[in-house]
């Protein structure tokens, strides 16, 4: 039998409010790598483009709206080797309503610096390092 390689899917933010901070969300203390830090998204479901996962995870846990045509794929990063875990980040110029915490989990606004001295997840470290110097850092 022929082996199809499988993966995980999974999507994230990297949105920047009108002072250059970036938004960051810390993981609930039961899900894998729990009390870490990471940009919002999650698992992209059966049936949906990356693009809809984004707007629904963003939506379902930090209560805001993205529109499709916002949403800029940046980076990507994998992790695991039997069934590894893609991440897609993009980036985002425009949102509707406030931020808020949906599921009870800690947000902020940080600036590089600070992103940095956050303790991040492993694949969120790995974007964070690659931003530096990066478009997502320069001033608009």
């Amino acid at each position: 039998m022929k082996r199809i390689p499988t993966f995980v899917p999974v999507v994230a933010l990297a949105l920047r409010d009108e002072m250059g901070r970036l938004l960051l969300q810390q993981r609930l203390p039961d899900k894998h790598h729990g009390g870490l830090w990471e940009f919002p998204g999650g698992k992209v479901e059966s049936g949906e483009t990356p693009r809809e996962a984004l707007q629904r995870e963003i939506a379902e846990e930090l209560g805001f709206d993205l529109a499709a045509d916002d949403l800029s794929p940046s980076l990507l990063e994998e992790e695991g080797a039997e069934s590894p875990i893609v991440l897609m980040l993009y980036t985002c110029a425009r949102w509707r309503g406030q931020v808020r915490a949906c599921h009870g989990q800690d947000w902020g606004w940080f600036t590089p610096e600070e992103a940095d001295a956050l303790p991040l997840a492993p694949m969120d470290r790995r974007f964070l390092e690659r931003m530096h110097g990066e478009f997502l850092f320069q001033s608009k």
